[in-house]
């Protein structure tokens, strides 16, 4: 379906410029109409900018609303085509409008939903269009977005969760490291010509002081830059050469601090869709090949591969993942109980549940922790300058002989 770049003109007289997807022309110009605007040129976009619309992401708040509002309409027994533009005209004009239009017109033309949101892949991912396909195929379609639903919305909260603790941490450094600059680039080469006059021995700290703010004055552009053309290259290096990224993803989960917290939250992750998956009818090797590209971490992707192949070649599910060595005994433990009951998806949703209250515990321990532990190493490095500047002040002071 084209995608037009038009030129409109609104009751006010204000000029907008924008894009939208329409079937032609016509329909371009009605729709807009219809949202009171008066069309005053247009063009059609070339391939690429075709290709950027498809790969352009919405917000996470965005997806789950949709999903939520759509479950909604088809449990209440409103038709898919129907459900679909309601949403489409109770939503403010924004990318998705175009998205939810595309999706539209392609069920009328004969795909089903799944297959309309396959074409998105940037916004409905993998297992989100999986699900969605066994729900049309197994007639629980409203049973299985009301699931998506809840776990995007649980996915939100852990991804908010995380954000929260690292927020007063990075306010800080930048704080610490502003005031350092300064004092290193700005104060220090002032003070310097009366420290060196004073006529004193200089102790070690105030030396070492001194060499320190020389170094910041002539090599601040590389110490400033250097963090960030280090992160790109690392970036680009793991993109681009599998054993780096292996190393670095393997690097995350050790961490002090922020490695087990993200363990914890990428296997609550995989637990939460491999049981929904489960549960939605999905074959268990069919399910874990999907949740390998949920985890985002090629260490556990990999111990999950080699588990899939395991229980391929006929190993049951929890001796495939025991032989892997890298999940925790809980999931493997858990993982023996559900192939004892039966009850496969209860047995990881506690998994996922148990995970989830350990990361809410983490963070609530770790955001009480991390202020006394800045506060100390603030006041440490203004303590360092402080007596390395007045130091040699009060060694001169107390030499003098009255």
């Amino acid at each position: 379906m084209p995608d037009y770049k038009f030129r409109t003109i609104d009751a006010t007289g204000k000029i907008r410029n924008d894009t939208m997807v329409a079937s032609n022309p016509m329909e371009l110009e009605k729709r807009l109409g219809s949202m009171g605007f008066d069309l005053l040129s247009y063009k059609e976009q070339s391939k690429a900018a075709k290709h950027a619309f498809r790969s352009k992401s919405i917000s996470r708040r965005e997806l789950i609303n949709f999903t939520f509002h759509i479950e909604q309409l088809i449990k209440s027994g409103v038709p898919l085509i129907d459900s679909l533009k309601d949403i489409r005209d109770s939503i403010d004009y924004s990318h998705f409008t175009d998205v939810l239009q595309t999706v539209i017109d392609d069920i009328e033309g004969g795909k089903t939903l799944s297959l309309a949101l396959a074409e998105h892949p940037a916004i409905f991912d993998n297992v989100y269009v999986t699900l969605v396909r066994v729900g049309e195929e197994t007639g629980q379609l409203a049973v299985v977005l009301k699931d998506l639903a809840e776990t995007i919305r649980w996915q939100d909260e852990l991804v908010s969760q995380t954000k929260k603790i690292m927020i007063y941490p990075v306010i800080v450094s930048v704080i610490v490291l502003m005031v350092v600059s300064f004092l290193m680039i700005y104060l220090m080469p002032q003070l310097l010509p009366f420290i060196k006059n004073i006529g004193s021995e200089i102790p070690m700290h105030t030396q070492i002081l001194i060499d320190v703010s020389e170094v910041f004055v002539k090599y601040w552009y590389l110490i400033f830059s250097a963090p960030v053309v280090f992160y790109f290259i690392l970036k680009i290096a793991a993109k681009k050469n599998h054993k780096v990224r292996y190393f670095l993803d393997g690097l995350k989960l050790k961490l002090w601090i922020f490695g087990p917290l993200m363990t914890k939250i990428k296997l609550a992750r995989f637990a939460n869709y491999f049981a929904m998956m489960y549960s939605s009818g999905i074959t268990v090797l069919d399910a874990l090949k999907i949740s390998e590209m949920m985890v985002d971490n090629m260490v556990l992707e990999d111990s999950i591969n080699k588990a899939r192949i395991s229980i391929s070649e006929g190993v049951i599910i929890s001796k495939s993942f025991e032989a892997v060595g890298v999940f925790p005994s809980m999931i493997v433990r858990m993982l023996k109980v559900g192939e004892d009951t039966g009850a496969m998806d209860e047995a990881l949703l506690n998994v996922s549940y148990f995970y989830d209250r350990e990361v809410k515990e983490s963070i609530d321990k770790i955001e009480p922790t991390i202020l006394p532990i800045l506060t100390v190493v603030l006041g440490g490095i203004m303590m360092w300058i402080m007596m390395a500047v007045l130091g040699p002040v009060y060694d001169a002071v107390a030499g003098v002989k009255i």
